[in-house]
């Protein structure tokens, strides 16, 4: 099998990973476990099994210990308040509202990108930031915008959250290139172990594992390995292989696939209102940041 297929064929199984993470994650929370619960299982699994694999694999040591302090702000973006506002604002809103509000990240990247690297936002990406903006609050507050409604505050704790990752992806930048990125990934979630324990530890201790069914706890095996520590491996394959472009662009097929999951599962319905929003986010995040990606 040529590493073209194989690239593709893990970026794949990270969108339809990324995509089931919605509905399963709205199965359990917060019936079974609270939202900062999970995050603190999530993270703390999944920094296991990335310690084990990279002293298995990777074997990469920080070289410039000034280095340290940007882990640190990529753990508490990258993990703790990025984590910790997608669970939360999970809880409370809708599988597909947070799929397609997620689409914002790469909007968001590119605003960080002009201010951090001076990259030049061009009239066709300004529009697709205000298109893909006017989206988002229509799909947040409908068509009267209604902020007392059911599941708005969840709608911008997901939005909140695609902003806070933006920055992430923008700051690492330079840690990824200068060292492997599960490398980064590593001691992102060990420092965010730390920063999300006293958040999620009451939470983790009222929960009733006596209580969880089969089917919970494959959801909580999903969540924590699937969803964490599986896509990171895969993903740092694709970006060994792949360009970054390339990888970026399987984000859109996230809402697809997060929407058709979520209405098998019946957690979510889709409108005629909801689908006209989604088209006018998808619109916008195209203009933004659709660039052509070619394999390296």
């Amino acid at each position: 099998m040529s590493t073209k297929i194989k690239v593709h064929i893990a970026l794949w199984v990270v969108t339809l990973i990324y995509a089931a993470t919605f509905s399963i994650a709205k199965q359990i929370m917060p019936l079974y476990i609270k939202p900062f619960a999970f995050i603190l299982m999530r993270v703390s699994v999944a920094a296991v099994c990335i310690f084990f694999f990279h002293r298995a694999f990777i074997h990469e040591k920080i070289e410039d210990k000034t280095d340290y302090r940007k882990l640190m702000v990529c753990a508490v973006f990258g993990i703790a308040a990025n984590m910790l506002l997608f669970f939360k604002g999970l809880s409370i809103t809708t599988p597909i509202n947070g799929a397609v509000l997620m689409m914002n990240t790469p909007i968001f990247v590119v605003v960080f990108a002009a201010i951090w690297f001076r990259e030049k936002i061009t009239f066709q990406k300004a529009a697709g930031v205000l298109i893909a903006t006017l989206g988002a609050m229509l799909l947040i507050g409908g068509r009267q915008f209604n902020f007392s409604s059911a599941g708005v505050w969840g709608d911008v704790m997901i939005s909140a959250n695609a902003i806070i990752y933006a920055f992430y992806l923008v700051y690492a930048k330079s840690l990824m290139q200068k060292y492997h990125p599960l490398t980064v990934s590593l001691y992102s979630f060990l420092f965010g172990l730390l920063i999300v324990l006293p958040f999620g530890l009451n939470e983790f201790l009222e929960i009733d594992f006596q209580s969880f069914t089969f089917k919970i706890w494959g959801g909580v095996a999903f969540i924590t390995v699937g969803s964490t520590f599986l896509t990171y491996v895969l993903n740092a394959y694709a970006l060994r292989h792949a360009s970054s472009s390339l990888v970026g662009t399987y984000i859109y097929l996230q809402p697809v696939l997060a929407t058709l999951i979520a209405i098998i599962f019946g957690t979510d319905v889709l409108s005629l209102e909801k689908l006209v929003f989604i088209f006018i986010i998808f619109t916008g995040v195209y203009f933004a940041s659709f660039r052509k990606a070619k394999i390296t």
